[in-house]
């Protein structure tokens, strides 16, 4: 049953992502051809390429930006592969991997849920953004302006979901580790874990993706 509703999750946002990119009206003003698109990836994965002079402080939260984020890539495969193409539970050296970047992710999440709450605070300023989707039920144009707060606002609960997710996330694994509960609870544990991984996922792909489309925005 899980097996079978991550397949759809996966494959339903993948697609969700691709058939966005080519509806949306900002697809006319962003290039994507395959150099474009690269060249804009490997700005997201080093978030080190800004225009600007960063900081020390700025330099140290993109830095773990990119640390967190090559450890969700690590334990999105290594938790995911085994169920979804082998149809088989972790284990092994699979395991083994999963654990060790298990808790260097989850400080790396504490740490930008510390240093990016400020910036992705809610705001009056984030309200044009529900303008936009009630402009799309009423088939009315929206600006420019209107679409660019869309997606900030976007962002900011993205950013949020995977803040809040991350802790079931986290205790789910910590405390079936403990020999304080029953097998029952165990089981239920381990759901609890492999369903908010699930979520997660999806959320932090989506989350990802709007940072891509930033990035190709302000180019």
């Amino acid at each position: 049953m899980f097996r079978l509703i991550a397949i759809i999750a996966f494959v339903a946002t993948f697609v969700g992502i691709a058939a966005y990119c080519l509806i949306s009206p900002c697809s006319k003003q962003c290039r994507w051809t395959p150099i474009a698109v690269l060249g804009r990836l490997v700005r997201v994965f080093t978030l080190l390429l800004s225009r600007q002079k960063l900081s020390a402080l700025g330099i140290l939260k993109k830095l773990v930006y990119v640390l967190a984020l090559l450890c969700f890539v690590v334990l999105a495969v290594t938790g995911f592969y085994p169920l979804l193409v082998l149809n088989e539970h972790i284990s092994g050296y699979l395991m083994m991997i999963h654990a060790t970047f298990a808790p260097v992710f989850a400080v790396c999440l504490a740490i930008l849920a510390i240093m990016w709450a400020s910036n992705n605070r809610f705001s009056k300023n984030d309200w044009p953004g529900l303008q936009k989707v009630l402009s799309r039920v009423t088939r009315s144009k929206p600006s420019t302006e209107l679409i660019s707060r869309s997606y900030d606002l976007s962002q900011k609960i993205a950013f949020w979901l995977i803040i809040s997710l991350a802790l079931p996330l986290i205790l789910s694994i910590i405390l079936s580790m403990f020999g304080l509960f029953g097998t029952h609870w165990q089981e239920l544990l381990l759901a609890t874990h492999r369903w908010t991984a699930l979520v997660f996922a999806v959320v932090a792909i989506v989350h990802t993706y709007l940072v891509v489309r930033t990035q190709m925005r302000e180019a």
